[in-house]
């Protein structure tokens, strides 16, 4: 499972996450600044996967200004 927070407050959950994985440039083969995986977005965070919850693909920066990228489910 991975959450994201807003301050104190839960906005996302991923569940069944897939192994998270280091991005590597095809060319240079330099590590790039983001995780990636996949998971399913737990839309009523309920930490079931429910009908209609749908893997997705998203990546996280190691960046100090933090982001969240995720493909949207619908």
């Amino acid at each position: 499972m991975l959450e994201i927070y807003a301050g104190e407050q839960l906005v996302r959950r991923f569940i069944k996450v897939d192994k998270l994985s280091t991005a590597y440039g095809t060319s240079d083969n330099n590590r790039r600044p983001y995780r990636f995986g996949y998971g399913y977005l737990d839309d009523n965070l309920n930490m079931v996967k429910d009908a209609g919850e749908r893997k997705v693909y998203f990546e996280f920066s190691d960046y100090s200004t933090s982001y969240f990228f995720f493909e949207n489910p619908r």
